[in-house]
């Protein structure tokens, strides 16, 4: 599938980039598939009413970590140049894979000093060496500390990695506003979008319509982000992210399943990991480890002229998936069967 014919014109003024208050007064996109598929313009506030009792809602329960960060490279002559990194996957309680900004900057060897102000750090200041680096601006950072005080000196001097599509500075605000209700395990360096959407009041009133919630998570990192820059998706290679479905989860979707409910995955992070444990009979199992499903047919890249493709997961067995689409952050699309 050839990602030019995703192309589309996004004007600036239709990003949203403060969340609807409440957050279920987004808008929906109702999609009946069909012949020609049938379109409702509905609230997420409506979701009761979309879906049947006996149905399950999946959710992500990732937490995203202040994982920006800002410093200078030192050490090496008087240049001192400003980096910024972006923490993605963490290999050890001391080091990280990162993206940085200018990586023509760093080379292996290279000491990058973060912050000067703190708690935690000695002096004030968080060093990291540059172990190696790879490609598209990756770098592996060793950091001068370790476990729980690393993770504390980041949470202190780090800001929210906000989307790109999202062209403003973070604030203290983003530390709550870009986190879902659901937010529990910290490892995330973007939010599961479409579960910024639901509020107390609203999932109560799914559980009182008889309509089920279960959790897995999945760490979104590199390989939801990343730039798409091939022509063609069947060229693309997915990083892989990190994610787990317990045995009570799997076991209450096969019992969902089974009593002919339907499994509706709220977001593509979420579908990623249904799929990912997901056996070919259809029985949902336990799941630790990494998953690298993407979008190759019957689903979207979605791509604004003058940015780069970005690729969501695509769906193998027809699941229904509440999917916010990712440059239209305040429109979530239900598909329903």
């Amino acid at each position: 599938m050839r990602t030019a014919l995703f192309d589309f014109e996004l004007p600036p003024d239709r990003i949203a980039l403060r969340p609807v208050v409440p957050r279920d007064a987004a808008r929906l996109l109702v999609v009946r598939p069909g012949g020609t598929p049938e379109l409702e313009d509905r609230g997420v506030a409506d979701l009761p009413d979309l879906l049947r009792r006996g149905d399950a809602l999946v959710v992500n329960d990732t937490k995203v970590i202040a994982a920006r960060l800002r410093g200078r490279r030192i050490g090496r002559g008087a240049l001192e140049p400003a980096i910024e990194a972006t923490l993605h996957q963490r290999l050890d309680g001391s080091r990280w894979r990162a993206f940085v900004k200018p990586a023509k900057r760093l080379s292996p060897g290279d000491v990058v000093r973060f912050g000067d102000e703190g708690k935690v750090c000695f002096l004030g200041q968080l060093d990291a060496t540059v172990e190696a680096k790879g490609e598209d601006g990756e770098v592996t950072l060793a950091f001068a500390f370790h476990g729980p005080v690393l993770d504390q000196a980041v949470d202190e001097r780090g800001a929210m990695p906000l989307p790109p599509y999202i062209r403003r500075a973070p604030d203290e605000r983003d530390r709550t506003d870009y986190q879902t209700m659901f937010a529990q395990l910290e490892g995330s360096i973007a939010a599961p979008t479409a579960g910024l959407h639901f509020t107390d009041a609203l999932t109560s009133r799914l559980e009182a319509q008889g309509i089920s919630l279960h959790k897995v998570t999945l760490h979104v990192g590199a390989g939801t982000f990343l730039p798409v820059k091939v022509a063609d998706t069947a060229a693309h290679r997915m990083h892989a992210e990190r994610g787990g479905v317990t045995p009570q989860t799997a076991d209450a979707l096969n019992r969902v399943r089974r009593a002919g409910g339907r499994i509706v995955a709220v977001g593509s992070t979420s579908l990623r990991l249904v799929e990912s444990a997901s056996g070919h009979d259809g029985v949902i199992r336990p799941f630790e480890g990494e998953t690298a499903l993407f979008v190759h047919a019957g689903g979207g890249v979605l791509r604004a002229r003058g940015d780069e493709a970005r690729l969501c997961p695509c769906d193998r067995r027809g699941l229904p998936v509440l999917l916010l689409r990712r440059r239209l952050p305040a429109v979530p699309a239900l598909g329903l069967q």
